[in-house]
């Protein structure tokens, strides 16, 4: 008896995300390039030189096509283009402009993330989110976002993960910013990242065509029996207070990787015995499903993109696994009503995963650290099968 193929909505979106820091390198003019060279750092290792894509992303992108996906999810790093206040870097407006036309020329839809985390460093001096001047800050690189954009790009994230950025940008170490026991946003914070994505979007609504959206980093908290009250304290203003502010938006993006799970006491570390990913995270695919019926339902039905989902391990064939089976979860989500954009892979590459460095490895690409080789895996070419079929035949 064959599989039953599991078909996708007809214009859905199949690719694969980055983030400008994590990959570009060099980037020292931003906030974060000082942390991992900080004396006594909880950082594992700096970024450096990354996957050199400030200079390789026209072959990223060709890496991409070529595997059959559509789509890219990549950022503009904020400290190229303002490196200081007031001075606008033209070659680093063109520099993203020719990210922008390249996609295009290649067929591929872009997606341009505004903020992933990085501010420049006069910026991140002047009190960063917590500067009075913050909203009006980001609403003037959005402006100076605009010639990146130009009329041809229709996707549109203002700010990565808020609900992440509220906890670093809090002060908290990044070396924390663990999938469960997370710190406590600071709730000011999340209030301004708020007000700077309405004035972002007020902006880019005066652009023809663009459709402007946030992403959320959607944890699945999951109560033990008892439990719910605490669950839903815990995890509002770690996760659903987020979702609900995209209420209205033109999109919402979900992030999901793996559950955590709520006791009396609050989040429960991993299980003994449970199969766990190199950032310690449980596997778990299924969060995909639950991330994305949770944005529906907290947005009150609001389009919703996967900009990111995927696993940390460096065996490629349980990629493969993890990956077929939150997209058969995403699957069950549509055919239930919920309307999903399309499917982005995290990560294109094998690139820096923040405070824990180079170890985890996301990516569909590895990436020579010394001679910045690109090598497609398997899974590459596996995901690029599904996105040119526009459907999954589960193997099982």
């Amino acid at each position: 008896m064959r599989n039953t193929v599991l078909h996708f909505p007809d214009g859905f979106r199949w690719g694969a995300a980055t983030a400008a820091h994590q990959i570009e390198g060099n980037n020292y003019a931003n906030d974060w390039w000082p942390r991992e060279w900080a004396e006594g750092t909880s950082i594992v290792e700096p970024s450096g030189d990354a996957c050199d894509s400030f200079h390789r992303y026209r072959e990223d992108m060709q890496c991409l096509v070529d595997a059959g996906l559509d789509t890219y999810r990549f950022s503009i790093e904020w400290s190229r283009i303002e490196p200081e206040e007031g001075f606008v870097s033209k070659a680093g407006v063109a520099h993203y402009r020719r990210m922008v036309e390249t996609a295009l020329e290649l067929g591929i839809t872009p997606m341009v993330t505004l903020m992933h985390f990085t501010v420049p460093r006069w910026f991140a001096d002047e009190g960063m989110w917590r500067s009075p001047k913050a909203a009006d800050r980001f609403a003037r690189f959005t402006e100076l976002a605009l010639p990146i954009l130009g009329d041809d790009v229709e996707w549109v994230c203002t700010i990565n993960e808020p609900n992440i950025a509220a906890m670093i940008a809090g002060g908290e170490d990044p070396a924390n910013l663990v999938a469960y026991g997370l710190p406590a946003p600071d709730l000011h914070v999340a209030d301004t990242l708020l007000e700077s994505h309405h004035r972002a979007r007020e902006i880019l609504a005066g652009v023809g065509g663009i459709r402007s959206g946030w992403t959320v980093a959607t944890q699945d908290f999951q109560p033990e029996p008892g439990c719910e009250d605490v669950a839903h304290e815990y995890g509002h203003q770690r996760d659903d207070w987020y979702l609900e502010a995209a209420r209205g938006d033109d999109w919402v993006g979900v992030q999901a990787y793996t559950r955590t799970i709520i006791g009396p006491d609050g989040p429960r570390p991993v299980p003994e015995g449970v199969e766990t990913t190199l950032t310690g995270w449980e596997y778990y695919p299924l969060a995909l499903e639950h991330g994305v019926r949770s944005a529906w339902e907290k947005t009150q039905g609001v389009p919703v993109f996967v900009t990111e989902n995927g696993i940390a391990t460096a065996d490629d064939a349980r990629r493969v696994d993890y990956t077929e089976a939150a997209l058969a979860g995403l699957h069950a989500a549509i055919a239930d009503g919920v309307r999903v954009e399309g499917y982005l892979h995290w990560s294109l590459l094998d690139n820096y995963e923040w405070a824990s460095g180079y170890r985890p490895t996301f990516g569909l690409i590895e990436v020579d650290k010394d001679t910045f080789e690109r090598r497609p895996k398997p899974s590459l070419g596996w995901l690029g099968s599904v996105a040119r079929a526009n459907g999954l035949t589960p193997r099982a």
